[in-house]
């Protein structure tokens, strides 16, 4: 796992990425609470798939601290295909979600604590993303690698709800909710099926 690095730089690395780990953990954990509230008094699908998004974040996390804290090939690779299942599920969720709440015609209402959080997230989670993947590339870390590939989709994926959610709330554009559930579904697939195939 950490090719040429000495003992104590190695230490350090993983020691950083355990770091950046529980403050995506914190992150999310919050996340889901202030998700699930907002999802809830505006009926968004969006909202409510982001939610998901980050109880999976959270389980990637997890994974991802146990496999650091003996990295072998046999619990990496079980690992990435924990990950990998799980972005399956949430795309399954949201691909039928979303197009029910399009067939219905289902306006979702506005929600100015999922735009603050959405855009928040959107920051904290390309800082975060970053900070593993450079740690993951140091230590040569399939599954650290992987998970900040997660997180960067994580904070892409927040962009899309944002814009969903401003364009609901400016222009009336309720059919833009969930269409930003499908954008989720759409890299949802993508980060499995690369988890699932390494």
């Amino acid at each position: 796992m950490t090719g040429q690095l000495d003992p104590t730089e190695t230490t350090r690395l993983v020691s950083t990425g355990r770091r950046l780990e529980m403050a995506t953990l914190g992150w999310n954990i919050v996340g889901i609470v202030v998700l699930a509230v907002a999802a809830v008094s505006a009926r968004s699908v969006a909202l409510a798939g982001f939610g998901l998004d980050s109880l999976i974040e959270i389980g990637a996390s997890t994974v991802v601290l146990w496999e650091l804290a003996d990295a072998h090939q046999r619990r990496q690779h079980a690992a990435l295909h924990l990950i990998g299942w799980a972005f399956t599920a949430l795309a399954v969720y949201l691909a039928v979600q979303s197009s029910i709440v399009l067939a219905v015609g289902y306006r979702p209402h506005h929600s100015t604590i999922g735009i603050v959080w959405t855009a928040l997230t959107a920051a904290a989670m390309f800082a975060l993303a970053a900070g593993k993947g450079r740690c993951g590339r140091a230590l040569d870390n399939p599954v650290l690698l992987t998970e900040s590939k997660v997180t960067a989709v994580d904070g892409i994926l927040a962009v899309a709800v944002l814009a969903g959610l401003c364009l609901n709330a400016g222009l009336g554009w309720w059919w833009a909710d969930p269409a930003a559930g499908y954008v989720l579904v759409f890299y949802g697939v993508r980060e499995a099926r690369d988890a699932l195939s390494t």
